[in-house]
């Protein structure tokens, strides 16, 4: 029998989310049902919300950071146990039979595509639904397991921002003897900081301004730069191997670009909202990449939970009731936040 659970949902692009009813799905039998204790709010929560992606189904509940405890196992499930502390992430299904399914990178699933956390259709045909909500049934294929040393507020953020640094960090290398930029010191860059010095690279964070140096350089930074300083650029051109762009806003990518080494990348993890500009030259002196990387696959996801756990890296975050969800709106806007918001779901079980 499907089960209500309460929610924060938006209604529209342009009001405000607000307390609701929803209902999940029956427990099938390879289906994990959780109790949801934390979600993060990711601004990708936020774009979606205000349609500034493309099509909405309102009325949406967001939240692809999901940390909770399991109620309930189907018959056919062999991974999870009810107690349970488990977590998910940006996707709930893939079609799980393309190449890129069958090769555990289901976020790049291209048949037609992953099924989004919230803002999808699932098998059933119905619209998925995140977790600023109560409770939660996905298949147990999907879901990951948290592990004891990391807390669930902790790891609701690494289900998204951790992976999304992580998983481009682990493609191109990062670890001793090489040189990691970080552009922007938000939500996915602290993590990013946070993951690249674990891996054991040298990190340097640039930013616009100064205000967060003291933060970068606690978070294991070794240098921290201004890039409104314009002899930035020429201070650090040709130092790094690899750069991971977590910032939305249109750079000049000439610029970023001659910070790299022979062979470097720069990697986009945020999308600008205007076409991107790349000046050629930039590209063929010095034979460099521009690449971009989505999130991470279900088993890189699970590696990269095992490693935070290994190593202490843990989100920096500021704890919300529900109810404050529509302000932290406004301050994940307006950059006011350090460095991860995380809600609180006990008053929606």
């Amino acid at each position: 029998m499907m089960s209500t659970v309460s929610a924060y949902a938006a209604t529209s692009a342009v009001d405000p989310l607000t307390r609701t009813t929803i209902t999940r799905r029956d427990v099938g039998p390879h289906d994990v049902a959780f109790d949801i204790h934390f979600a993060g709010i990711c601004h990708s929560d936020i774009h979606t919300v205000r349609a500034e992606w493309g099509k909405v189904n309102y009325p949406l509940v967001p939240g692809h950071e999901i940390a909770g405890v399991v109620t309930e196992v189907g018959s056919e499930v062999s991974k999870f146990t009810v107690g349970d502390r488990v977590g998910v992430g940006c996707f709930v299904d893939s079609c799980r039979e393309c190449e890129y399914c069958r090769a555990g990178e289901e976020q790049y699933c291209n048949n037609p595509g992953m099924v989004g956390t919230y803002n999808g259709i699932g098998r059933d045909g119905q619209p998925t639904q995140g977790g600023y909500s109560g409770a939660i049934v996905v298949d147990e294929n999907y879901v990951l397991r948290v592990p004891d040393a990391v807390s669930l507020a902790d790891a609701a953020p690494l289900l998204c921002a951790g992976i999304t640094t992580y998983s481009p960090l682990r493609h191109w290398n990062a670890g001793p003897g090489t040189r990691v930029a970080v552009i922007g010191l938000g939500g996915l860059g602290h993590l990013a900081v946070k993951l690249a010095v674990a891996l054991g690279a040298d990190v340097t964070v640039l930013s616009q301004s100064l205000k967060k140096m003291e933060d970068g350089l606690r978070l294991g930074a070794s240098e921290y730069h201004a890039t409104s300083d314009r002899d930035t650029f020429k201070k650090l051109r040709g130092s790094f191997d690899l750069i991971l762009n977590t910032v939305s806003a249109n750079l000049d990518l000439g610029a970023y670009l001659g910070l790299l080494k022979l062979d470097g990348t720069l990697v986009e993890l945020g999308m600008p909202e205007h076409p991107m500009e790349v000046p050629a030259p930039a590209l063929i002196f010095g034979r460099r990449r521009l690449s971009g990387s989505l999130i991470g696959g279900i088993a890189e996801t699970q590696e990269m939970l095992d490693f935070c756990a290994e190593h202490g890296v843990t989100p920096e975050i500021e704890v919300i009731e529900p109810e404050y969800i529509n302000e932290a709106y406004d301050r994940v806007v307006a950059s006011d936040v350090r460095y991860r918001f995380v809600i609180d779901t006990a008053s929606l079980r």
